[in-house]
């Protein structure tokens, strides 16, 4: 098991996946009862029934649980006397006659009674022949050994409607053996526990299937979240939650950091069935891997270049933002985040936000899509080629130093930068820029090349005193002291 399918440590009070207790006990298969697991906070999930909502659930479906026909045993349901009565007669407990004399009575000696063919816990179909209020009979097959099927008072008195619809005259249903053969000649039966068990089938065959199931969070604690299965309850560590969803807490407290996700829909996939031990492991990030390259080879089919997508921004890296545009994620390349220069993401972007970004490029086979947030954005180049000639003074802020020359970022236009080159530093020789000029250094420069379809912007020290440029410096000079 890799590491995003170990479930993590599960915090203490968890009850099982199921509210049902062990079968009644009968002299004929004895079944030593389960000790109450004693969990604490550094107990391994392996080695702990599954949690269920403590104190922090909000989610009353969760809490009142439908209860079992095994949670609180009919009279039917109940141990049996020993099936072999001894022959001795009790010194004291012994009727009196009716003489009075103190003489006990004789009593006859008591024989086991039969039972049927059926096994307790299996799942039989039957069909119903008669059905009241207080009692539903069933008719049994050869292996009823002419007992008469019985669903208990009880159990009909916590049934839903739609199963007591299940229970109506001629309809045929699954039953769980409860009882194979009372002494009054019955074969006690349920149908909360048959529906518990195929609930644990159909559990199983989502596991080897590795199919997603669909449902809504129905409760959580300080372990992780509680997801309806049928008439189960299975349990989401923090481990398995996605870090979509994990994104979203905040607070310390399990009501304020799962609160809010109450009765949301989540897809999971179920990664854990032990029916023994009453555990069932689901696991949202393995369905949200699942979903999300669904999603994305859809969507991908759908793209086309140049297309604007509002998305939102999922994760953060050095090299990038990624961005969900619709059930998928596209990259944002660190080059794409802004016209000016970006050494990291975050200086353009926070986890959360909204954006609009246009489709760069698609890339099928390796499932990619490159996305642009820049051009969105208003090329600062347009502006360059409109309002900045060659020979014009400009103001620009020295940005960085290299062996061939300084760049510098335009005072009024900071997405843009242009190359001071060595050679235009002074009319005398340089060795390294910074024998002239500083990083952070505001200077008055004058361009000497513009190639708006190649960006690129020479700038020139020297050249500022150039005579050459006369007429053209007196605007700018002028332009400079009205502001």
């Amino acid at each position: 098991m890799t590491g995003q399918d170990n479930p993590e440590e599960v915090p203490n009070g968890e009850t099982p996946a199921t509210e049902s207790v062990e079968d009644p006990i009968t002299p004929e298969t004895p079944v030593e009862a389960e000790p109450t697991a004693n969990v604490t906070d550094e107990t391994p999930v392996e080695s702990v029934s599954e949690v269920v909502v403590d104190e922090g659930v909000a989610d009353e479906s969760v809490v009142e649980q439908p209860v079992t026909e095994a949670d609180t045993p009919a009279d039917d349901e109940q141990s049996e006397p020993d099936e072999t009565i001894s022959n001795e007669e009790p010194e004291s407990s012994a009727p009196q006659s009716e003489g009075g004399e103190g003489k006990p009575e004789k009593q006859e000696p008591r024989t086991t009674h039969k039972r049927s063919q059926y096994k307790r816990g299996e799942i039989i179909e039957v069909k119903v022949i008669e059905s009241s209020p207080t009692s539903i009979t069933v008719e049994l097959d050869e292996r009823g050994d002419g007992f008469t099927g019985v669903i208990p008072t009880r159990e009909l008195e916590r049934m839903t409607e739609d199963m007591l619809e299940m229970l109506k005259p001629d309809e045929t249903v699954k039953l769980y053996v409860v009882n194979h053969g009372n002494q009054n000649g019955e074969v006690v039966l349920s149908l909360n526990r048959a529906l518990e068990e195929l609930d644990w089938e159909n559990a199983e065959a989502y596991r080897q299937s590795r199919e997603i199931y669909e449902g809504f969070i129905g409760g959580y604690n300080k372990g992780g979240l509680i997801v309806r299965f049928g008439r189960l309850r299975g349990f989401i560590p923090q481990s398995q939650i996605s870090d979509e969803r994990r994104a979203r807490v905040e607070g310390d407290t399990p009501e304020s950091r799962w609160g809010d996700m109450i009765r949301e829909p989540i897809m999971v996939k179920i990664i854990e069935v032990d029916r023994s031990r009453n555990r069932l492991i689901l696991s949202e990030r393995a369905a949200t891997r699942e979903t999300r390259e669904a999603r994305k080879a859809k969507l991908i089919e759908e793209l086309t270049l140049n297309e604007v997508r509002t998305g939102r921004v999922v994760s953060l890296e050095d090299f990038g933002a990624f961005v969900d545009i619709g059930g998928a994620e596209g990259l944002i390349h660190v080059t794409e985040l802004s016209w000016g220069h970006v050494t990291h993401p975050r200086q353009v972007l926070d986890v959360g936000q909204e954006v609009t970004v246009e489709v760069i490029n698609v890339d099928a086979k390796r499932k990619r899509i490159g996305l642009s947030l820049k051009r969105q954005l208003t090329d600062p180049w347009d502006i360059v080629a409109s309002n900045y000639q060659q020979g014009q003074l400009v103001k620009a802020v020295v940005t960085k130093l290299t062996k061939f020359g300084a760049f510098a970022r335009l005072s009024k236009q900071e997405e843009v930068e242009g190359l001071i080159h060595i050679s235009e530093l002074s009319e005398n020789r340089v060795a390294h820029p910074r024998e002239v000029v500083d990083v952070g250094e505001e200077l008055t420069l004058r361009i000497v090349k513009i190639d708006v379809a190649d960006r690129r912007l020479g700038l020139s020290l020297k050249a500022v005193n150039s005579t050459e440029y006369l007429d053209s410096d007196m605007d700018f000079l002028f332009e400079d002291s009205d502001q």
